[in-house]
């Protein structure tokens, strides 16, 4: 059943940015994670800041850097925003109080501070969480940190908060990795040919080939490799915040469970598969140093009644 939520007459924008000199445990963790990067090299990180997946992910894509990553960024918001207007039309935007809303924030504050030595970009990101009501079983992240979870994933799926964490992560590392950023450069690329993106798109002058952009981050089909990394690096999110990375396991499970039958939409864009529950098995003792480690979760929250 498709929620209807009351909300103001204005569309929020919340962001998890705290005020300076605060000490809640977010600031704590954005202080020390913006002292990594501050400090330039791996060498300088404490020694279990360097554990993790590291080792199982490649370098960033070169043809990214052909589309601007502030442009891409801006169309992500751009759309963000408008979905956000078209859900409220419909009274399908959850409010801030909602419970699921507050429990979908409470489990970003713990994941964002972990995101910035995956993309220094995202120290200036303006995150947002937000849930739709809709029944559709989906999830994303766009470009810059704005991020949707569809009602219907909650609660078809009847998730726990360390399931969420895996989606939540896996699709950060998404918008982290700019996968998003690297397909639309390679449609420019193949719209227009090489030589003449890279004139137009070197001089951030992205003109006819962008157009519909913020449109297309909606539908992106993501290669197999993007989905593995962001997988892996969605479980070190998560576990770093606090949440135990074996349900991503649990999680593929109910997605596999779901896709018998007419597959539901979240599976158009991420495949699953027994194979992408061995690769996520094989790095567990990876990440699961990193959830021992951390900081738990002081409330925990539970999914939609079924």
């Amino acid at each position: 059943m498709k929620p209807r939520f009351r909300t103001d007459a204005r569309i929020e924008t919340p962001t998890l940015a705290h005020a300076p000199g605060c000490r809640c445990p977010l600031h704590g963790r954005r202080l020390f994670t913006g002292a990594l990067l501050a400090g330039g090299t791996a060498a300088a990180w404490p020694a279990w800041a360097q554990d993790g997946v590291r080792d199982e992910v490649g370098r960033s894509s070169r043809i990214a850097r052909l589309v601007p990553a502030e442009q891409v960024e801006e169309a992500a918001a751009a759309q963000y925003t408008q979905m956000k207007r078209e859900a409220m039309a419909k009274q399908a935007l959850a409010p801030a109080n909602h419970s699921q809303v507050v429990r979908l924030r409470g489990i970003a504050e713990r994941l964002v501070p972990h995101a910035l030595p995956w993309n220094p970009r995202a120290r200036d990101w303006r995150w947002e969480v937000n849930l739709i009501g809709s029944p559709e079983l989906n999830a994303f992240c766009m470009p810059g940190g704005k991020i949707a979870f569809f009602w219907g994933i909650l609660q078809r799926l009847q998730l726990d908060d360390a399931e969420v964490a895996a989606i939540m992560g896996h699709e950060m590392a998404h918008a982290l990795r700019e996968h998003a950023r690297e397909r639309l450069a390679k449609t420019t690329v193949t719209r227009v040919g090489a030589s003449l993106a890279s004139a137009l798109l070197g001089m951030g002058n992205l003109g006819d080939a962008t157009l519909g952009m913020g449109a297309q981050m909606l539908t992106l089909k993501f290669s197999r490799d993007d989905e593995s990394e962001a997988d892996l690096i969605g479980l070190e999110l998560a576990a770093r915040g606090g949440y135990d990375p074996a349900a991503g396991v649990t999680l593929w499970r109910k997605m596999m469970d779901k896709s018998r039958g007419q597959p539901p939409q979240f599976l158009s864009t991420h495949p699953a598969g027994d194979t992408r529950i061995r690769d996520i098995e094989r790095v567990l003792p990876k990440v699961q140093p990193l959830y021992a480690r951390a900081d738990k979760p002081g409330r925990v929250f539970g999914p939609p009644k079924a």
